[in-house]
């Protein structure tokens, strides 16, 4: 809560005198620090009222993206997975202002928004893909999936919750609570019980799903590719791995491992958590199948000694992420 807040007055004062003066402190304080810093987008694209997906998915728009992106080309080295996997290794070292940009989940907006601007300026980018998605127009993610129940079904849905048994669906104010409780609660119980419950809840709304599911093709991925984007695993059916058992995640990292590999030449052995879900029976997977580092969505930078390479922390780029609170957590300001 308290970090919410402090967000919330970084983002009202982000553009006073006062603030970029204080940020500029924080970046020549932190200039010659060996830290990685490493961005984490999702979609990139324009909001719009009849978005079939979950727009809340959606990190900026593409202008303020190409904003962002200059932003941090003129500030930091931006480097290659490759750079930080041999400095992982220690078979190099990283300039101390370095920068990694990720973007999780494959959605089609990368290529549309993201990759010609990263191009422009000669920037590597990594994505991360959940490989059950491409070219399977019948697998949904089920953040937008219940998005479209709770939110776009007809006036008076009744669907069953857990928590707060059978609700009637009426106002879009009632129905944003709605979404969002729902959304928290399948994020904390057990992924069995997780799809049932979601089976329960799209059931009763029956909504029809888009004719796709918003992530790239395994053309547009080789096309990206050897293009020279860096493709690696998001798991294969993107579960949160927290609410597994360590069987069922490995089982999740070595399929999509195998995919991946089966239908682009070079992967790169990382990976990314789906919505940040770490625990340790997940780190204990990651070193087991051999994945050289992997991502949560832990808020903070890394140092680059990579003391904990499974839980190396990213910083989330969302709606609300002004060019000054970008800069602000780029420099770690208040330490």
């Amino acid at each position: 809560m308290i970090a919410s807040i402090l967000k919330k007055m970084a983002v009202q004062i982000s553009d006073t005198r006062a603030f970029e003066m204080a940020v500029d402190h924080a970046e020549r304080r932190n200039r010659n620090r060996p830290l990685l810093r490493v961005l984490a987008y999702h979609r990139i694209d324009e909001t719009c009222a009849d978005d079939p997906y979950y727009p809340s998915l959606i990190s900026t728009t593409p202008s303020q993206f190409a904003a962002q992106i200059q932003c941090v080309a003129e500030r930091y080295h931006v480097c290659s997975m490759q750079d930080v996997v041999a400095a992982a290794k220690k078979k190099s070292t990283l300039p101390a202002e370095s920068v990694l940009l990720t973007f999780d989940d494959a959605t089609r907006d990368f290529a549309i928004h993201a990759w010609p601007v990263l191009k422009s300026f000669g920037l590597p980018a990594t994505v991360f893909v959940p490989t059950a998605y491409p070219d399977n127009h019948n697998l949904h993610f089920w953040w937008d999936r219940l998005y479209r129940a709770v939110l776009c079904s007809p006036q008076d849905t009744q669907i069953s919750t857990p928590a707060h048994g059978r609700i009637c669906l009426t106002s879009p104010t009632q129905r944003r609570r709605v979404f969002r409780q729902l959304k928290e609660y399948l994020k904390s119980i057990p992924h069995s019980e997780f799809q049932h419950v979601m089976t329960d809840i799209t059931g009763a709304a029956n909504v029809a799903d888009p004719e796709h599911n918003n992530v790239l093709s395994w053309k547009a991925l080789r096309a990206l590719q050897e293009d020279g984007v860096t493709l690696a695993p998001h798991t294969h059916s993107h579960p949160m791995l927290n609410r597994l058992p360590l069987d069922e995640i490995r089982h999740e990292v070595q399929m999509s491992c195998k995919v991946l590999t089966s239908e682009v030449k070079d992967v790169s052995r990382t990976l990314a958590y789906p919505a940040g879900g770490v625990s340790d029976d997940a780190v204990l997977a990651m070193a087991s199948e051999r994945i050289d580092l992997a991502f949560s969505t832990k808020r903070g930078l890394n140092d680059q000694h990579f003391s904990n390479p499974f839980r190396l922390q990213r910083i989330n780029i969302g709606a609300r992420t002004t060019l000054g609170l970008l800069r602000m957590q780029l420099a770690n300001w208040g330490r």
